[in-house]
């Protein structure tokens, strides 16, 4: 697991009610010696108008197939959460360079960076 992984974990609300199962990708490097790491939430379901810090991965994307995703999906880059690694259910895949490359621009505008 590093950097650019999609994992499926619960993901918890922003109230801390509750938390739901689904993908979520590690933005931090992967320490073995630290439980944590930051993620941001992955939906499948598309927005009709993107945000400026969401960036859809279309099934179409040449990029697609290595993620494990099912559908297109929108990573949402304001959308963060620090977790614990041990609460992840499994790995799907991966980004390609270009597409962290992509989500770190986002993450940028989502921070004001």
């Amino acid at each position: 697991m590093k950097r650019g992984t999609i994992v499926l974990t619960k993901f918890p609300f922003t109230d801390l009610s509750s938390a739901k199962r689904r993908p979520a990708i590690i933005l931090t490097k992967v320490e073995l010696n630290d439980p944590d790491v930051i993620v941001a939430f992955i939906s499948s379901v598309l927005p009709a108008e993107p945000s400026p810090v969401d960036f859809v991965l279309r099934e179409t994307d040449p990029d697609f197939s290595e993620t494990g995703l099912k559908k297109s999906s929108v990573f949402k880059m304001d959308k963060l959460a620090t977790l614990d690694k041990a609460i992840f259910t499994g790995e799907m895949g991966q980004v390609s360079g270009a597409v962290f490359d992509k989500l770190r621009a986002k993450l940028r505008i989502a921070l004001d960076l």
